[in-house]
């Protein structure tokens, strides 16, 4: 659909792409991976057609439309919610219009043999095809899907756009993105502003509704729950993998090992060749063998490895002062801004070493009840801070309070105690500030390289109550490892407000859920959270069913005014000889197709390993890319089947036991 043609740019003399080829299919889901810097944002911005390329072009076939979401942007505050996002189908509108109008026109003329009569009919009936092929008339529940699915509430949709924060407005930018359903999507960190309900939300639409899609993300679980195709831009060249980011990951590993072993062979080479030419230049019966080494080096096209990984670094915190068993004890917290109360009731107490997790939609009190720890504003009820508790805070607004005149390496410098003073290099290294980068003085560093300082500086520090609100927004997936291994190795309490799950699964031991003005805990991980909160909502679907079953029992006319009197429960009657036999045959039936189900499942899976296997040992043919694609869909079919052929049984035999 979209093609890459001999791209090269360049910037300072440096190329960042050189001579990229490759294809957007309809229906791809591309992942865009690589370390910061690689050229990932520029690529989208390239195909998006905002950049030029120094060299190539991206060939774009008329009519295919590209809807673009970049990780900054400057929106119009003039509009309510509901009217910024309309703006997306203005073009229907002014359809509708044209047809009004039109239909008007035919209504008054009377010339009904004349060629413009007829030509006008035509029209009239061409813009109503259009119409019906855009579904016009169900916009207006694709907008109120779209906006309550990316976290919005019905009431928001009268509030200009100016009342909402930065990370709102972002999801406003792609709500119109997402409505407009065009051919390419290309998502710059789509995520970042997003909870994890409404990430779940995006992943949900971005597998069934949208086409193509090419995103750049830093959460490992959506691009791994999203993506099929992983394409990773290195030293100016990309990596094409028809796998999703889990698998790449391993299938990159076989490749870099790979590509080392012919680095370090052909280094070995360039070494001999030039000590044959150092030990024989000035000896005239070597001249004709030494002019052949020299145009041998010369031709000889070097082997690039992508700079060193400093994923093994092991980045370990000073020890956190002893606190007391009870770093944080809550009773009754509340949090009310006027009329309106964020959350009430909050209890819950902390244990030493203990690490937790704050979740739950935007607005509902996680970074609030952080801000009431922090004394930072009034609150309700009792909030006792332990004995010896030192608390470091990592906020949204943290990296502005740095000191601008500064350097990188100064700022980590001042805070650094003992050994890992001689560890300061390596530390800034794996948090890609190495080399020059390091010496740049702090007032000249993006956004997201000041969070990343603060970040370091923040980690260094004695503390033993960390509190961190988002801090993996602006970390690739590498520093992000390397900060989640950090912070487990860490002996004091931590306190996580995320909506990484891939950061979370494994760091944190309870998960606090802020959610209709109350706090609750959940033991367990972040994964068991979901699952529980999966569960919860079926039973609530449930009870909600039974609910409505009732009153409409209670709206049918009855015989008597008088109340029925309560029946005592009595026990389940027996089943007769012919009941237990049909309750037997459908248990067996919904059995066996579980087990044949359970036995497809396997079988597909078997056929993809058969293909993943092959891609592995080298095979890179278009058809079996296609291959895979197809096997992969089949297992997600093969699944599908299988959990419904479980929930029949599970009902089942939930029917029968209850008599």
């Amino acid at each position: 659909m979209i093609s890459v043609n001999n791209l090269s740019i360049e910037f300072s003399s440096q190329k960042l792409f050189d001579n990229i080829n490759y294809v957007i299919n309809p229906n791809d889901k591309i992942a865009l991976v690589g370390k910061n810097g690689a050229g990932k944002s520029t690529m989208l911005k390239i195909i998006a057609g905002l950049q030029k390329p120094t060299e190539g072009a991206v060939a774009v076939p008329q009519g295919v439309t590209i809807g673009y979401l970049p990780q900054q942007m400057v929106l119009a505050d003039s509009t309510t919610l509901i009217e910024e996002t309309r703006k997306v189908f203005a073009h229907v509108q002014e359809m509708h219009r044209n047809l009004d109008a039109m239909s008007a026109e035919l209504a008054e003329r009377t010339d009904y043999d004349s060629d413009e009569y007829h030509a006008l009919i035509d029209r009239v009936s061409s813009l109503t095809e259009q119409l019906a092929i855009v579904a016009s008339d169900n916009y207006e529940a694709d907008i109120e899907r779209t906006l309550i699915g990316l976290g919005f509430l019905r009431s928001d949709f009268g509030r200009a756009t100016s009342e909402f924060s930065g990370g709102w407005r972002m999801r406003i930018e792609l709500a119109k993105i997402l409505l407009q359903k065009p051919d390419v999507l290309l998502l710059d960190e789509p995520t970042n502003h997003l909870d994890i309900e409404s990430i779940q939300w995006l992943e949900s639409f971005l597998r069934t509704n949208a086409k193509a899609v090419v995103l750049v993300s830093h959460d490992r679980a959506f691009i791994d729950n999203v993506t099929n195709r992983t394409i990773e831009i290195s030293c100016g060249k990309i990596y094409d993998y028809a796998v999703n980011y889990s698998k790449f990951v391993v299938l990159r590993q076989e490749r870099i090992e790979q590509q080392m072993r012919a680095y370090r062979n052909q280094q070995k080479l360039i070494a001999d060749t030039e000590d044959f030419i150092e030990r024989f230049r000035y000896k005239a019966t070597k001249s004709v063998q030494v002019q052949s080494r020299i145009k041998q080096l010369a031709k000889i096209e070097r082997i690039e490895v992508d700079e060193v990984d400093t994923s093994h670094l092991s980045l370990r915190f000073p020890p956190a002062p002893r606190s007391g068993d009870f770093p944080l004890i809550i009773e009754d917290v509340g949090k009310a801004y006027g009329e309106h109360q964020v959350f009430d009731h909050a209890t819950f107490t902390l244990r030493r070493g203990e690490k937790v997790a704050f979740v739950g939609k935007n607005g509902q009190g996680k970074s609030t009840l952080v801000k009431c720890i922090m004394n930072e504003i009034p609150y309700t009820g009792s909030l006792r801070i332990g004995h010896n508790v030192k608390i470091g805070y990592f906020a949204q607004n943290q990296a502005q309070l740095l000191d601008g005149e500064i350097t990188v390496f100064d700022t980590i410098d001042r805070v650094a105690v003992g050994d890992i003073r001689t560890k300061i290099r390596d530390i800034l290294g794996a948090f890609m500030f190495g080399g020059e980068a390091s010496d740049k003085k702090v007032k000249v560093l993006s956004g997201g390289e000041k969070t990343r300082l603060a970040m370091i500086r923040l980690l260094l520090e004695p503390y033993n109550l960390l509190i961190l609100d988002e801090p993996t927004n602006h970390l690739d997936m590498k520093t992000k490892d390397i900060l989640k291994q950090a912070i487990k190795d860490f002996d004091g309490t931590v306190i996580v407000v995320s909506h990484d799950r891939d950061f979370l699964d494994g760091l944190v031991q309870k998960v606090y859920e802020f959610s209709n003005g109350e706090v609750r805990e959940c033991l367990g991980g972040i994964y068991e959270f979901l699952e529980k909160k999966k569960l919860s909502s079926l039973r609530e679907l449930e009870f909600s069913e039974s609910s409505k079953a009732q009153q409409t029992k209670s709206k049918t006319p009855a015989t008597t005014k008088a109340a029925p009197e309560p029946q005592p429960r009595v026990a389940p009657a027996r089943l007769s000889y012919a009941e237990q036999r049909e309750r037997d045959k459908a248990l067996r039936r919904a059995g066996k197709k579980v087990e044949e189900a359970e036995a497809d499942v396997s079988r597909r899976e078997s056929e993809l390993a058969d293909i993943e296997a092959k891609i592995a040992a080298g095979d890179v043919s278009p058809d079996i890319f296609t291959a895979h694609a197809d096997a992969t869909k089949a297992v997600e079919n093969a699944m599908s089947v299988w959990e419904l052929a479980q929930t029949e049984l599970d009902e089942l035999k939930e029917r029968y036991s209850a008599g």
